[in-house]
């Protein structure tokens, strides 16, 4: 196995379409956020971005995508916005992690949305998790059906939208960058409120979030999806599609509408919608929100941890990171704590909309 590193930008035509045919080979890999275009909008902003090139004989075989930090400390590309991460490979080759990273000059790499299955064997330290996700592999009149009592209370909500606002009407990819301009608006409106990090604050993920509302491919299309209430804007989501998988990303809604619970509407038709055009699944990414408890049906693991080399880097991250991981760990396994933590950062969430008001 033969390793060599590029910079996204540098990879030609030939090596894209290759990566995208080993994603096509696998159907674990065929997720957006494992696609070359993904990578590249990542490049544009990061200069830091790298794929290693893997080959056997004079055949690619497969493609790394990772950020080169400092110390040889590596990340998954897109590093706190990626949903799925991994190694583009052919199905029939072994990977040797250990021969990876030092093709990729690292001491460690970190990550939090590996696919489970590419963890099954080699030096990793990881723990397990579920991404909630909605399996339209049946179809949505299959899905639904089995979701009686929530299909009930969103028809139920669609009623009483469109008799008191308006007509109610759906576009699946809408090509407006106004529109998604107003769904940064509300989602960053959101993450204030919540107290979490505001992506948005941060030109570069902007930036990210703009190409990719450009890329048009079979393997990463992003796609702007709009419910309205009477030629009203009332809920959105962006995310990304290939062929079989819309990774869900950004969700939001006006809040003047919060009572008919249009982001739920919007899942809805999303659903229906991407099951008409042969999506397979969409993935939420991983999380305990309610509205990925409602509509999921399935899960796919993930992990999270990280693979290395002995060292001193390694030895020096492990002590950086096990308070942190100790504190995460304690947390999570308690459902008191849990919801205690979530109730915190709504407190925070609230000081800061009052202070941004006042």
């Amino acid at each position: 196995m033969r390793v060599s590193v590029a910079r996204p930008h540098e990879l030609g035509a030939s090596e894209l379409e290759r990566w995208r045919e080993l994603q096509r080979l696998d159907q674990r890999l065929d997720n957006p956020f494992l696609s070359p275009e993904f990578t590249r909008a990542v490049g544009h902003v990061r200069p830091d971005s790298r794929v290693a090139v893997i080959q056997t004989g004079q055949r690619d075989v497969g493609y790394f995508s990772y950020e080169h930090g400092r110390l040889g400390i590596g990340r998954p590309i897109g590093a706190g916005l990626s949903d799925c991460q991994g190694v583009v490979l052919r199905p029939d080759v072994q990977l040797d992690p250990n021969a990876l990273l030092s093709g990729c000059k690292l001491a460690v790499w970190e990550f939090d949305h590996l696919l489970a299955h590419q963890a099954s064997s080699g030096p990793y330290h990881v723990t397990r998790a579920l991404s909630p996700a909605i399996d339209l592999s049946s179809g949505f009149a299959g899905y639904i059906a089995e979701r009686p009592s929530l299909d009930r209370q969103l028809r139920r909500s669609e009623r009483v939208l469109e008799r008191e606002v308006g007509k109610i009407t759906f576009d699946y990819d809408v090509r407006d960058p106004a529109l998604l301009r107003m769904l940064m608006g509300w989602k960053s409106a959101q993450y204030r409120r919540t107290g979490r990090f505001d992506r948005f604050a941060n030109p570069s993920i902007v930036r990210i979030v703009e190409d990719l509302m450009e890329a048009r491919s079979a393997g990463c299309s992003g796609t702007l999806s709009v419910l309205y209430a009477a030629d009203l804007p009332v809920a959105a989501h962006f995310g990304l599609r290939s062929g079989s998988v819309l990774a869900s990303w950004f969700p939001a809604f006006d809040v003047s509408f919060a009572r008919y619970r249009p982001g739920l509407l919007l899942f809805r038709r999303l659903a229906e919608a991407s099951a008409q055009l042969g999506i397979r699944h969409i993935d939420f990414g991983k999380g305990e929100e309610q509205y990925k408890q409602d509509f999921k049906n399935t899960d796919i693991a993930v992990v999270e941890g990280w693979v290395e080399q002995p060292g001193a880097v390694a030895g020096w991250r492990r002590l950086q990171r096990a308070p942190r991981r100790l504190v995460v760990d304690f947390v999570l396994s308690r459902p008191t704590l849990r919801v205690g933590a979530r109730r915190a950062l709504m407190g925070l969430g609230y000081v800061r909309t009052m202070g941004s008001t006042r």
